[in-house]
């Protein structure tokens, strides 16, 4: 099922921007950052940390939630 990215506003080390995502991936990253008893924002930051730069930010998040979604079945 096709879901349209929708636009949300996060900080990243201070900074405020912006991201397009699609809610089952937003919703799924607030939970992970609850599970780790940590800030959306501080979560997105380390991901932000640790991509490649070739990726944008909402692939590296895409990824970083299909990997832990992945970790939990295996």
């Amino acid at each position: 099922m096709y879901q349209k990215p929708k636009k949300r506003s996060v900080l990243i080390n201070g900074h405020r921007t912006s991201l397009s995502l699609e809610d089952i991936f937003w919703h799924k990253l607030c939970d992970i950052s609850q599970k780790q008893d940590i800030s959306i924002n501080k979560l997105i930051t380390k991901i932000d940390l640790d991509r490649e730069q070739k990726c944008s930010l909402a692939g590296a998040i895409r990824l970083y939630v299909t990997h832990e979604a992945l970790k939990k079945k295996s």
